[in-house]
């Protein structure tokens, strides 16, 4: 190593994927990612940072033929202060980051014996996911090392995302030990004297599921940008095959570009932007709407979330008749992104980003630097980067209006077109190059490697179980609203327990209709939203969908029979396509001319099919699956958190709650109950009827079951 004693010696450590200089494997397997390339790229950078005297990258030797041999290199020079050095860890071959725990702590004593072999001790120790965390913190504790550490993804945001995917708890230990991995990361978070993320939204919303949660000493860094490869036009961009791609959709291919860059998912909210467009005559007019979904050869040969998004992109194009003004390719190459940016930005275009949340939103960051101003959703990370680089709006992306005027505004006032995009450039390289990455990074390890600042002493609260001890499962219309006071109250409790308490808003409404309710009325995003009477669930913070339940519940299913029996039926109509999904028909009821609801079940089940039928308020008809409903919802969930349904507080007030209350859930009615659909509650047992409405009914239940007194929490 080089020997600068005046300026510090920082060892990143990142064991997993494949490490090397040059030509990195990206994408490879699941190892080989996004990770690899920051800290290779971080290592540089550092290097280059006059205040850094040498820099090691410290990873797994790989000794195996079906790799490269480069990843059996004991060293790899970087520059002249930076090196990769490859550690042995147990087993040579190349083996997934899974199946590497056995062997971390070979990999930490073999750490140490390289450290003797230097002429000084690091200042610093940067750990990068949970495997390097738990070797970081071991080698911490024995040469008394500052450790900082990066998650880049979270074992508990991982568990809630593989259990929607489908599975089971037991394979989640089998295959990818779950909870060895989680419990590495509290010890970690535990030891670490700072934490680096970066958004805020990954502090408040991903890490404060976690005991040891210490948000002072986690410090929000962004990741820097290749501005050499994103970078304003240069004049041949609409030469391109892209270019030319996206021309032959349009009739006027030189009008400015709204541009649209996503994966097709249902999160990411094309489908009202594609609506939000087709409704202003004054959009279509300035520009044309260019959608980049992906890469398709069939839509039928695609999952079903991304089938849904690219059918309603086509439908809601028909709708409006909007062919010749929306270009939406089947392809497009990796290299080619840029260039996208870039004819945008020569258009004299806007880059928009519509998603429901938005984690980091690093289009936006490529955007900017591209020369394209940005309308982007205010939920998560956009909300920091037009704050940086003052080159857009923010947009409430449920708000159709909204989304048209923010872009009418970019799109039809010059001066502030140019401003935007004059602001963008520079707040890229001042918040959002590797250079300004490492100024902010250095400026956190000051105090560490100075000792000038003694680190927050640890509090912590340990729970006897590994996920929350019980959970509150509440309606929304007709539960939370109506009375402000008493809801601000109830969020207040609330969020006193969220560590120990799992919330979860079960509705009729659609996911975004309730998330614009949620909004508007200021309360705090649930940790489970079901939607759509039970036929959708969704995990927050990045409203991941349950496909696991999207799969058990399509058994016996048949809507199109459904709607066939039903047409021919007084006192029945159909609600819009808009309250209508894959999982549920639904109907205006008249009661006083369609046959009431047992002579509507009787006809179903005469007629082979086997549903819920639901009725609501005394005039909502929905049919769903069987084994579709509130009830059944939040069982799953339940049952996927290892939560006693004897722990679970459900609160209802409408016909659509009532199997969420029966059985062995702690329940309540509250006081504005729609009387004659739950009338059969009032011989139930164990089912509180509140004496108030509405939150305050709750609340008046929280206390009756001493809920929040009796969570298994212990302090350490």
């Amino acid at each position: 190593m080089t020997n600068d004693n005046n300026k510090p010696y920082i060892v990143l450590i990142s064991i997993h994927g494949l490490l090397r200089g040059q030509n990195l494997e990206l994408g490879r397997d699941a190892d080989t990612g996004g990770q690899t390339k920051y800290v290779v790229e971080l290592a540089r950078a550092l290097g280059a940072h006059p205040e850094v005297g040498h820099v090691d990258l410290l990873t797994r030797r790989v000794v195996d033929p079906s790799v490269s041999a480069d990843y059996a290199q004991p060293v790899e020079r970087l520059a002249d202060n930076v090196q990769i050095v490859r550690i042995d860890c147990g087993e040579e071959m190349y083996l997934p980051k899974e199946q590497l725990w056995d062997c971390l702590d070979n990999f930490a004593d073999s750490v140490l014996d390289y450290f003797k072999q230097q002429v000084r001790k690091p200042a610093i120790i940067h750990s990068h996911y949970a495997d390097a965390g738990y070797v970081g913190t071991r080698i911490s504790h024995q040469l008394g090392i500052p450790l900082v550490h990066t998650g880049h993804s979270l074992g508990r945001s991982k568990r809630r995302q593989l259990l929607a995917a489908g599975h089971s708890k037991a394979s989640l230990e089998t295959r990818y030990n779950i909870t060895r991995r989680i419990e590495a990361e509290e010890t970690t978070l535990s030891v670490a004297e700072r934490v680096i993320t970066s958004t805020r939204q990954e502090v408040t919303e991903q890490y404060a599921l976690y005991d040891h949660y210490q948000p002072e000493r986690m410090r929000v860094v962004p990741p820097g940008t290749d501005l050499e490869q994103f970078h304003a036009p240069q004049g041949d961009e609409d030469r391109s095959a892209i270019a030319a791609e996206v021309c032959r959709f349009l009739q006027e291919p030189a009008k400015p570009i709204i541009l649209a860059l996503s994966r097709p998912d249902p999160r990411k909210n094309i489908g009202q932007l594609v609506g939000a467009y087709g409704e202003s005559p004054e959009l279509q007019q300035l520009a044309n709407l260019v959608i980049i979904a992906g890469n398709r050869d069939d839509i039928s040969d695609m999952d079903t979330g991304a089938q849904e998004v690219l059918n309603d992109i086509l439908l809601t194009v028909d709708q409006y008749d909007l062919y010749g003004k929306v270009a939406y390719p089947k392809h497009h190459q990796a290299f080619e992104v840029s260039t996208l940016y870039r004819l945008a930005a020569l258009s004299k275009g806007v880059f928009v980003n519509p998603a429901l949340t938005e984690p980091f939103g690093l289009t936006l960051i490529e955007a900017a630097a591209s020369g394209v101003p940005i309308v982007a959703t205010e939920d998560g990370g956009p909300t920091d980067i037009i704050g940086n680089c003052r080159n857009g709006y923010l947009i409430d992306p449920l708000d159709r209006a909204d989304i048209i005027s923010k872009l009418l505004r970019v799109l039809s006032e010059p001066q502030q077109w140019a401003q935007f995009v004059a602001n963008g450039l520079q707040g890229v390289r001042k918040h959002y190059s590797w250079q300004a990455h490492t100024e902010k990074y250095m400026e956190v390890l000051q105090p560490l490697i100075t000792r000038t600042e003694a680190s927050p002493p640890l509090r912590t609260r340990r729970r006897q179980q590994l996920h929350h001890d019980r959970a509150l499962f509440s309606s929304l219309d007709h539960n939370l609203l109506g009375d402000p006071q008493a809801l601000a109250c109830f969020i207040e409790a609330l969020q006193a327990n969220r560590r120990c308490v799992l919330f979860g808003i079960a509705t009729g409404r659609r996911l975004d209709s309730a998330i614009k309710v949620l909004k508007k009325h200021r309360i705090p995003m649930p940790d489970v939203l079901v939607t759509s009477l039970g036929t959708e669930i969704h995990y927050a913070p990045n409203l991941v969908p349950d496909t696991a339940w999207e799969r058990h519940i399509d058994h016996l299913w048949h809507p199109r029979i459904i709607r066939s029996i039903l047409s021919e039926l007084p006192g029945l109509k159909l609600q819009p396509k808009s309250e209508q999904n894959r999982f549920k028909v639904s109907y205006y009821i008249d009661p006083q001319t369609a046959p009431d609801m047992q002579q509507i079940n009787s006809l179903l089940h005469q007629e082979g099919q086997t549903v819920n039928a639901v009725l609501s308020f005394g005039q909502y008809l929905d049919i769903v699956p069987v084994r579709a409903s509130k009830g059944l919802a939040l069982r799953w969930v339940a049952d996927k958190r290892d939560i006693p349904l004897e722990r679970v507080l459900a609160a209802g007030g409408s016909g659509s709650d009532e199997d969420m209350m029966r059985g062995n859930t702690l329940a309540v009615v509250v006081a504005n109950r729609h009387y004659e659909e739950l009338s059969d509650l009032e011989n139930a047992e164990k089912i509180f009827f509140a004496t108030r409405p509405c939150a305050e009914g709750i609340l008046e239940a929280i206390d009756h079951y001493n809920f929040f007194q009796t969570c298994e929490v212990v302090t350490t």
